[in-house]
């Protein structure tokens, strides 16, 4: 009898959002039904989201996953920032699937195994797997992307710890070495600003925004490097854009940005939040 794949079991549900699957599959809907989105020309390569609390930037998520909705991938790719700490660049689930109240979502080994295969041929450093992790940033979007997509998925999660632009560059072209071919969409998990007050967090991320706008993984590390912009999720983010370059992106759009304070009234100590799309238009 075959063993019964193992589970990552949700440290966050309940907290960062909700538990009950009705209520949250409720929220989630609602998040994405009040996107307004722009005319998104061309074909769809990868979305950039936020990945605090959904009370907090579900509405702003909503718009990055709102224009994924309907659409029927195989496989998403989702790289988002390693919080604690831990000596390796690239970090991977150990388990065969991810809990969320809406059901299980499964690693995709053979994918997992392709990436590591690419990274050694850039020659980087590999995938180190990890258990018992408490990090949020892929979790978050899990439950957007378990509503918004029409068809059964798997998952490749990356959890990126390094903020350096030659690793973050070579993840990039090892996922796109990983994913040509493939029936698979890119998702970024990223958060800007950090505990400013609003002038200065709108300041940065409009900084920020803008590298991104260019479509510029290299500018975004300059901004970010010079304190005139920030993102947790910079290695992150960035390796997707490379990724997303390599696979033919040639656009991206800015879908929504607000803070936390547009949410809570407090302007005293904010988190900025952006959604975009990356997309192949020629």
């Amino acid at each position: 009898m075959p063993e019964a794949p193992s589970l990552r079991p949700s440290p966050i549900a309940g907290r960062w959002y909700e538990s009950n699957p009705k209520s949250l599959a409720r929220q989630v809907d609602a998040y994405m039904a009040g996107a307004r989105l722009p005319e998104l020309p061309g074909e769809l390569i990868a979305v950039l989201a936020p990945h605090a609390g959904h009370v907090y930037s579900g509405p702003v998520a909503g718009f990055a996953f709102a224009a994924l909705r309907g659409r029927a991938p195989g496989l998403i790719a989702l790289v988002g920032p390693f919080h604690d700490m831990h000596p390796a660049p690239f970090l991977i689930s150990s388990y065969d699937a991810y809990a969320t109240p809406l059901g299980n979502v499964p690693i995709d080994r053979g994918s997992v195994e392709a990436l590591e295969a690419a990274l050694e041929s850039e020659g980087a450093p590999g995938l180190v797997p990890i258990a018992n992790d408490s990090e949020h940033s892929l979790e978050i979007e899990l439950p957007f992307l378990q509503r918004a997509l029409s068809a059964e998925w798997k998952l490749l999660p990356v959890m990126v710890h390094t903020q350096e632009p030659r690793l973050a560059r070579l993840l990039g072209r090892a996922l796109a070495a990983a994913l040509r071919g493939r029936n698979a969409l890119l998702v970024a998990s990223t958060d800007l600003s950090h505990y400013r007050d609003q002038a200065t967090a709108l300041t940065l991320d409009r900084a920020m925004l803008a590298e991104i706008e260019s479509f510029n993984p290299e500018g975004a590390f300059d901004v970010q490097a010079r304190g005139l912009g920030y993102a947790c999720g910079l290695g992150a983010f960035t390796a997707v854009l490379w990724a997303a370059r390599e696979l033919g992106g040639d656009t991206v759009r800015i879908l929504n940005h607000a803070t936390s304070g547009d949410v809570t009234g407090d302007m005293n100590a904010v988190v900025g939040y952006a959604a975009a799309a990356v997309l192949k238009t020629k």
